[in-house]
């Protein structure tokens, strides 16, 4: 510690270490723009030290533990992370800008991704399987290896979870690649693991550039599995670079989802929605439902009510428990987001309210902003901006909103509101996307799989589904004739 700074070196083989480099990053605040932390910068030969620590950790002692005690390593994890939750909740608070109370969800449900996936360690088997030979046919489901796992800045403890958690259950190793903005949290993780008896190198944590640190993880012979969350751009570099070593990826990429609103929906709980899913973490989120389609006939109130209900949103300091949306990740970022408002009204879409930022002394702020009048080809309309920006236009009937819905290179989210199950049921399978939701903006539960379609990625996260991306099923075939 210096002057309230946090040192953070890489963690490997269950060691806090420098970089071979040497270098270095300072970790700012995206609320107050002053340093928190200076962390190990890794490059490819930290990564070439920690995949050799966790392949001999993976051959000495992960994939021989025996499952109930893999059970009880991860149910002591969850615990630790439940007994650390303030701290963790304010470390990811400043770190990334998220409200306190939002922080405090994310802790807890990345304890629950823990918990669960411990509890899924004993009911996952193999099968005896009939066959015309003389004999019985017995699978397997055997670790892959070493997995390497590359998270993104936008929910760094809970994507983080989603992928070591089910990674360690099936008995793999892991190389974790934190975002390079938001290492602080992860690292945390790695000591805590530690704390409850997984052994050395079984999770090693190295922040780093992408283009250093997370190539080298993709590129690397000895990592079996690569899990990547991140942008469509990166994800389809990832996959390329995996097809060298013909290595399994997971992929889950952007979206642009629609929300869909008809004129006989309960309108009080459809604009809550509609506010929240593209508000929640200052829109920096893969399911935000940036996409507003409304019936014709509900369409003028409704964003008249959704304007009101947006310059009511209370922006602040992210550790004041009245603050409902935080600032962006990076002064960067926000430029980004700028440039999309600006590209917005030039291609004639009305900026109903937002669009600039807030008169705070710091931070990454950004007012949350609402177009309406968008046409379906519009940037803004096919284009993840990631950010507080929500883009409105009318729909005629059901068939429109589908056609307009899948409009999109992406298919990762979404929702649709109304009264009628029919009509919901219809919408939503026609709707071309991994994930929806009916009277609803939640996208993604523990215990049910969750991933895209098109462009939002490959593969699935989360549920039992996720076991079968780390783990090879092996067939044997035992011959019983005499």
């Amino acid at each position: 510690m210096n002057d309230g700074i946090l040192q953070e070196g890489l963690f490997i083989d269950g060691i806090s270490k420098a970089a071979v480099s040497g270098e270095v990053r300072e970790i700012i605040n995206p609320a107050t723009e002053s340093v928190i932390a200076v962390v190990a910068d890794g490059g490819s030969d930290d990564i070439n030290i920690a995949v050799e620590r966790a392949e001999a950790a993976f051959r000495k002692s992960w994939k021989k533990c025996h499952s109930r005690d893999r059970t009880k390593m991860l149910l002591a994890l969850a615990g630790l992370i439940r007994s650390h939750s303030e701290s963790l909740a304010v470390l990811e608070s400043r770190n990334t800008g998220k409200p306190i109370r939002d922080a405090r969800g994310e802790i807890g449900l990345a304890a629950d991704c823990f918990e669960y996936y411990a509890g899924a360690i004993n009911k996952i088997g193999g099968q005896t399987v009939p066959v015309s030979s003389q004999g019985v046919n017995m699978t397997f489901r055997e670790p892959i290896g070493v997995c390497g796992l590359i998270v993104p800045w936008n929910f760094p403890l809970v994507i983080t979870a989603w992928k070591v958690a089910p990674a360690l259950a099936m008995g793999n190793c892991v190389i974790l690649k934190p975002a390079t903005q938001t290492p602080l949290s992860a690292l945390q993780l790695g000591r805590l693991a530690l704390e409850a008896g997984i052994p050395p190198g079984v999770l090693n944590i190295v922040p780093g550039e992408g283009n250093q640190a997370g190539e080298a993880i993709v590129r690397h012979p000895g990592v079996r599995k690569i899990a990547f969350t991140g942008s469509t751009t990166v994800g389809k570099d990832v996959m390329r670079l995996a097809a060298e070593h013909i290595k399994p990826v997971t992929l889950e990429l952007g979206g642009k989802s629609a929300n869909i609103v008809f004129a006989d929906a309960n309108l009080e709980k459809a604009i809550d929605g509609a506010v929240w899913s593209v508000l929640g973490n200052a829109g920096q989120d893969c399911c935000a439902r940036s996409r507003l389609l409304v019936e014709k006939s509900l369409y003028p109130s409704f964003v008249d009510a959704l304007e009101e209900k947006f310059r009511t949103v209370k922006l602040g300091e992210p550790l004041d428990e009245s603050t409902e949306m935080g600032p962006l990740i990076t002064r960067q970022h926000r430029e980004r987001v700028e440039k999309y408002i600006e590209l917005g009204q030039s291609e004639g879409a009305n900026l109903r309210c937002g669009g600039d930022a807030p008169d705070f002394e710091n931070g990454y702020y950004l007012n949350p902003t609402l177009f309406t009048d968008v046409t379906p080809k519009m940037y803004i309309m096919q284009e993840e901006i990631f950010g507080p920006v929500l883009c409105a236009m009318p729909f005629e009937d059901e068939a429109d909103a589908i056609r307009i819905a899948n409009e999109s290179i992406y298919g990762l989210s979404g929702s649709v509101w109304t009264r009628d199950g029919g009509k919901a049921l219809r919408v939503a399978r026609a709707v071309e996307t991994g994930v929806i939701s009916i009277n609803s903006a939640h996208s993604a539960h523990l215990e049910t799989p969750f991933g895209g379609m098109k462009e939002s990625g490959i593969g699935r996260e989360l549920g039992l589904a996720v076991l079968d991306n780390y783990c090879e099923l092996k067939s044997v075939y035992f011959h019983t004739e005499e």
